[in-house]
């Protein structure tokens, strides 16, 4: 046991020990830390109390600065919502006046005191990756949805002690330890803490390295399901392809937070670091691999988002919205990436693979707002769509992340193809790094010049067509360059509504009706309780048998209820559509497409 302490703490990742919080000292100048103490008096209750000492320059009045989003996650989420018993006193102990200036502003008179010290308490109770959770068990915090900072926002360090609960030993960051004591961290600025989340409970934590570099994955909630040592080697063969990828490894040290729960939520990277809330049911090969594709996409966020970024994504204003163009690039690649690596690291087999691409193609031909709207303005109106989904969505907006999945598959085999092979989407990434990655970042005509300099052709048709237009995709150099094809299921002559349902309580709920079905073109609406068709009762789980005795071109009479009122709704049942893009190797390939398949599948070091 103090053997495995003794490392962690070399790891610079954990610390065990509780340690005794020093007053803060008085504070003099705009690079002089803030310093924060993080206490849970009473986990069970959902809260995490906060005392932050600020320096004031002897200003006769600071404004503190709460973020509204965190990066990663392009949502206003107003963190501040969450903060409560906002208390302000100088270093005597007096009270200090105190207004909240806007939604994520306070102001403070300093009475002309060198430092000021604020205690909040924060209400911490959703269990994702981009938010905070404290129970009996352990907590889970962000730094956007914790930290109240300075609001003109001078470079400063930021320093936090972490006091945990009596039965938590540990706590795990990606932030440097300081020195004198456990628990205690140093951010050498606002930015760094937002991105460094924190851990503090019992994880068990999986140690390797890379080349001298130090890895960790830290998991909390493991029931048996994932075996850790696995799960440790794995990561660190993922790990590995990444680095034989772009050529480096941009970190120090990385550390990947690994919670498990009920309810799947996903990933949010970070800069050394990234946290997975993912559920704990990942005993069978496919859960796991599904697990392994989340870890993967993460850590490729290492390269692409953390330092090879789109220009708007850099500096930050954590007080309003950042719009970008390329989030297709920065998500929907990262995510074309996350399942090629784990076959091309050994860790899922051929078919996997094609599976995992063949389901993104089926989901994406299958939305009808892909005629509606592009890649790029999907990437724009991320703010206002992505994270705020509806019965419409499907119709109206395509998911950057599904297209942009297959725009990467895409885009890697035009330029293979436009290069003989001799190239791919690797060396676009690989020479966008260099010319990039850090405090640049690109623009859209930036990373299109790179990948056309390393196709040696234009791709303007493929910018204008499939990123910023909505034309059909063409899948045609799939099978020209990768010697694949789609092998389309033969069609099951079922009858066919285009809607989906779902049960509330023994009702059966319409949940979603895509446009160019004839759901659509009966009128049924979402939320409409279909109760029977025909003369016949339809029960919650009975749908699919009951349409089964009718064909396609019938026409059936639905009793719905809508809004509390019943009415009957005459539809023309459709032919249920095949499932048309199942990728698999075409057998027919030529040696030469066999060749750019290996080569695309497994590339040489």
């Amino acid at each position: 046991m103090h053997h495995m302490v003794a490392r962690l703490r070399a790891l610079m990742l954990l610390a065990i020990v509780p340690a005794a919080v020093a007053p803060a000292a008085a504070q003099t100048d705009a690079g002089d830390p803030i310093r924060y103490v993080v206490s849970f008096p009473a986990p069970q209750t959902h809260y995490v109390d906060v005392r932050a000492t600020f320096p004031t320059l002897r200003r006769p009045q600071i404004e503190l600065m709460m973020a509204v989003w965190t990066p990663g996650s392009y949502l206003v989420r107003e963190f501040s919502r969450n903060v409560e018993e906002v208390g302000a006193a100088g270093p005597d102990g007096r009270p200090l006046a105190i207004d909240k200036s806007v939604k994520n502003r306070w102001r403070i008179g300093t009475g002309g005191a060198p430092t000021v010290t604020v205690h909040y308490r924060v209400y911490a109770r959703e269990l994702t990756m981009r938010t905070n959770w404290v129970d009996a068990d352990f907590a889970l915090l962000n730094g956007a949805p914790t930290f109240i900072t300075l609001a003109d926002r001078a470079p400063r360090p930021h320093e936090v002690t972490i006091q945990p609960a009596p039965s938590w030993r540990q706590s795990v960051t990606g932030l440097p330890e300081l020195a004198g004591g456990a628990h205690r961290y140093r951010a050498p600025d606002f930015d760094t803490l937002v991105d460094s989340p924190i851990l503090v409970g019992n994880p068990s934590v999986r140690e390797f390295s890379v080349e001298g570099t130090r890895h960790a994955l830290a998991t909390i909630g493991n029931t048996g399901m994932l075996d850790e040592a696995q799960a440790a080697r794995d990561f660190e063969k993922i790990v590995r392809e990444h680095r034989r990828l772009w050529g480096v490894l941009p970190y120090d040290r990385y550390l990947m937070l690994n919670i498990l729960t009920e309810t799947p939520t996903g990933g949010l990277e970070h800069r050394n670091s990234a946290v997975l809330v993912m559920n704990r049911w990942i005993g069978t090969p496919r859960a796991y691999l599904t697990w392994l594709s989340y870890l993967s996409h993460e850590h490729f966020h290492a390269w692409n988002v953390k330092r090879l970024r789109p220009v708007e994504l850099g500096p930050f204003e954590y007080e309003s919205e950042v719009y970008t163009r390329s989030l297709w690039i920065a998500e929907g690649v990262t995510e074309y990436y996350s399942h090629l690596t784990l076959h091309r690291a050994g860790l899922s087999t051929r078919e996997d693979l094609l599976d995992a691409l063949s389901n993104e193609i089926e989901r994406l031909q299958a939305s009808p707002g892909r005629f509606v709207r592009s890649a790029a303005e999907a990437s724009f109106d991320a703010w206002i769509k992505y994270y705020r989904p509806d019965e419409n969505s499907v119709n109206a907006s395509v998911d950057y992340y599904t297209k942009g999945v297959v725009l990467g598959l895409l885009l890697d085999a035009r330029i293979r193809k436009a290069t003989g092979g001799a190239r791919g989407l690797d060396d676009v990434l690989r020479a966008a790094y260099q010319r990039y990655a850090g405090p640049k970042g690109y623009t859209p005509d930036e990373f299109r010049a790179v990948a056309e300099s390393v196709a040696g052709t234009s791709l303007r048709p493929f910018w204008e067509s499939s990123v910023d237009g909505t034309a059909e995709l063409d899948y045609a150099d799939l099978a020209d360059t990768l010697g694949l094809r789609f092998q389309p299921a033969a069609p099951t002559g079922r009858a066919w509504l285009g809607m989906t349902t779902r049960n509330d309580a023994g009702r059966l709920i319409v949940s979603q009706v895509r446009r160019d079905t004839p759901a659509y073109a009966a009128g049924l609406d979402v939320d409409d309780e279909i109760i029977a068709i025909g003369d016949f009762r339809v029960r919650a789980d009975q749908l699919n048998n009951r349409l089964e005795q009718y064909a396609p071109g019938d026409t059936v009479a639905l009793l719905v209820a809508r809004r509390e009122q019943i009415r009957r709704i005459e539809v023309a049942l459709g032919q249920e559509p095949p499932r048309r893009w199942r990728l698999e190797a075409d057998p027919l390939a030529t040696d030469h497409q066999q060749q750019q398949r290996a080569r695309w599948l497994r590339p040489a070091s």
